[in-house]
């Protein structure tokens, strides 16, 4: 049994009793099914998830700001209903508040690192988006490279804003030493994206998908998100319409669509810290961003349960197997009869997530654009 009593000194303990105003949870809500840090520390070797809540937002403002955020969304997340009692869950508390931002950054990627180091998901609830660069950081230990997926309706390269929060990604994609294997970006809006920034972003052959793209498109975002270690959500990509504490934007992805994109991270395994970011209690109505939030953790464990019925890819009994040639290159696509997910074959013989609409493509003799790329990455 692993012992994780010293991180104590970096969380700050809840109380299931102030969240539930007195009131309690009903049997089969995840306010009776969770293992919660009240006086003591769960035992994390046997969870399959743990939350931890960060409210830390220096990087977005030096105002003084509430530090509820976290709590309020477990008010909200507490009173759902639990449909997959086999993924057991640990809520650790929250990261206390450092001296500096600085000192803030490094609790929370201690915190993190050692939940890594057992083999354990996290859901991280912030926070502003800039809290983002110590999730990354807390992949260091590994020295293994990673993919990043970010959901945000801006790309957070501002080199010109004093803003921790809006220009935190320059030393994410820069900074030495580097283990981002590749990044991709989701639901941006072009018009608070200068041209030249996508340029940039194209040439170090990363991915940038604008809203629109996103919304029409949005099966297609799964196999985008499937291999990525990490999974940042800002809920600025979320219309103000549905989480009203999103005072960036009235456009961007609706409540269901956000729920779909935490449900695709959740369903693969290799997502192992998902951040949601960005949630300012103060500017909230009635709760609905809070509410939106605790739905989206909803279907973020709804996909890990389904995802964890998923067969590896050894296991050729539980595939479709489809042999092909396109533009003179031959390869197999996979799909899984489990879920329905899709894999297409490099000429390196490795597999990468795609989508059925890859397989059309390749069907009618033309070059996914998602193995155009991949292969792009590969010299």
């Amino acid at each position: 049994m692993s012992d994780f009593n010293h991180l104590q000194d970096y969380l700050e303990a809840i109380s299931l009793a102030q969240l539930s105003e007195d009131e309690g949870y009903k049997d089969g809500q995840f306010g009776l099914t969770i293992e919660v840090f009240q006086e003591e520390m769960p035992d994390l070797d046997n969870v399959h998830l743990v939350i931890v809540g960060c409210p830390e937002e220096r990087g977005h403002s030096i105002l003084p700001s509430s530090q509820s955020g976290p709590d309020r969304i477990r008010r909200e997340f507490y009173n759902l209903y639990n449909w997959h009692g086999d993924i057991r869950i640990a809520d650790i508390g929250n990261i206390k508040k450092g001296k500096s931002l600085n000192d803030t950054y490094a609790a929370l990627k201690l915190v993190l690192s050692e939940i890594h180091a057992i083999g354990k998901s996290v859901i991280i609830l912030g926070g502003s988006h800039d809290l983002t660069l110590a999730q990354y950081q807390s992949y260091s230990e590994n020295e293994h490279p990673i993919e990043a997926v970010v959901v945000d309706s801006k790309i957070d390269l501002d080199m010109d804003s004093p803003k921790k929060s809006e220009n935190f990604l320059m030393e994410m994609l820069t900074g030495e030493p580097n283990f981002l294997r590749h990044y991709s970006h989701v639901a941006f809006q072009s018009y608070f994206v200068h041209p030249h920034m996508l340029e940039t972003m194209d040439k170090l052959r990363f991915d940038c998908i604008r809203v629109g793209h996103a919304r029409e498109n949005i099966d297609e975002m799964e196999p985008v998100i499937r291999h990525a270690d990490l999974f940042s959500f800002d809920i600025s990509a979320i219309a103000n319409a549905y989480a009203p504490a999103n005072h960036v934007t009235t456009n961007g992805l609706n409540g269901e669509e956000a729920c779909v994109l935490t449900r695709f991270a959740g369903l693969s395994p290799m997502v192992t810290t998902m951040g949601v970011y960005g949630y300012q209690p103060d500017k909230d109505v009635n709760g609905l961003t809070a509410k939106q939030i605790s739905q989206m953790l909803w279907y973020f464990i709804d996909g890990r349960y389904k995802g964890m019925k998923e067969a590896g890819l050894e296991e050729r009994e539980y595939f479709n197997e489809y042999h092909m040639a396109f533009a003179e290159v031959e390869t197999v696509f996979l799909q899984s009869k489990k879920t329905g997910r899709w894999w297409m074959q490099l000429p390196d013989q490795k597999y990468i997530a795609c989508s059925y609409n890859d397989y059309l493509r390749a069907s009618s003799n033309e070059i996914p654009e998602r193995w155009l790329r991949a292969q792009e990455r590969s010299f």
